[in-house]
């Protein structure tokens, strides 16, 4: 476990598993923590060195009353690849995680980027007016705007706990683990509304197609059937980042928008392949 303050006076808590090779640099979703990859720093850590962070206000780490937007959030994660040295490394993101990522390329570019693992997150999260059907579907939009304002009031209103408490069954299908439910439940209370609502509008305002195709390191897209974002939106971010391979993890390996938690040894299986790779 370590710590480290950002220039705008934030602590943040990461693990660093040590080791040889080229580093591997998780984030995780909106709400979550770093302990959602739990099983990759036991599973991939002997062949790789495995860096985990709690973003700001999640997790361990501070929970300012500032800084709630994707780009600061890309800050941060900037600072702690210089804090550790890491000139090169490979990057997986999950969910908002993959946003965070997306919108470092898009300021500080890849050249620091060996490989990158895109995982379970639309190219933009909200459907906007001005987006035909056809993008919409593309986009994997989850929400229409009203649907993100509702969410967020009712996450910042007296009802806040169920409405969490809701939001995180709703990205499982089938036959839920009920150990799995209650540990992604329980780890979302770590985030306050007064850090979880005005990140979760800033998450849902961006749309990053114009960043897809620009993408100009090796990239696996990874989906999953059960998962309440489409798998078909998976497949439009492979198609339009240059050379990107896809795996769609059907429902009988897991049936959820947590494959890493349902089943390790099916997702570290793909990921460490991926990542074994010359590149």
């Amino acid at each position: 476990m370590g710590e480290l303050t950002t220039n705008d006076g934030t602590q943040l808590v990461y693990r660093d598993s040590g080791g040889e090779g080229v580093p591997l640099v998780m984030l995780h979703g909106w709400g979550q923590t770093q302990e959602m990859f739990r099983y990759q720093l036991s599973g991939l850590s002997p062949a790789r060195r495995v860096v985990t962070l709690d973003l700001r206000g999640h997790g361990l780490s501070g929970k300012p009353h500032h800084g709630y937007r994707i780009a600061r959030l890309a800050r941060d994660v900037l600072e702690l690849v210089d804090h550790l040295g890491l000139d090169r490394f490979d990057a997986l993101g999950w969910s908002m995680g993959v946003s965070v990522w997306w919108s470092f390329m898009d300021q500080y570019g890849t050249g620091r980027i060996r490989r990158f693992v895109a995982v379970d997150q639309p190219a933009a999260v909200a459907a906007v007016p001005w987006m035909t059907a056809e993008e919409q579907q593309d986009s994997g939009a989850i929400f229409d705007v009203t649907g993100v304002m509702e969410l967020g009031a009712a996450l910042a209103g007296p009802d806040g706990e169920k409405t969490r408490h809701d939001f995180v069954r709703g990205m499982f299908s089938g036959d839920t683990d009920p150990e799995v439910l209650a540990f992604v439940a329980e780890q979302i209370t770590a985030t306050p509304a007064h850090a979880a609502v005005p990140l979760l509008f800033d998450h849902c305002a961006q749309d990053w197609r114009d960043v897809l195709p620009r993408i100009d390191v090796p990239t696996l897209v990874i989906g999953c059937d059960g998962s309440h974002v489409n798998p078909a939106s998976q497949r439009f971010i492979a198609e339009q980042i240059p050379g990107a391979r896809l795996h769609v993890f059907p429902t009988d390996v897991a049936s959820s928008h947590f494959p890493f938690l349902e089943n390790p040894a099916a997702f570290n299986a793909v990921v460490d392949k991926f990542l074994a790779e010359e590149a």
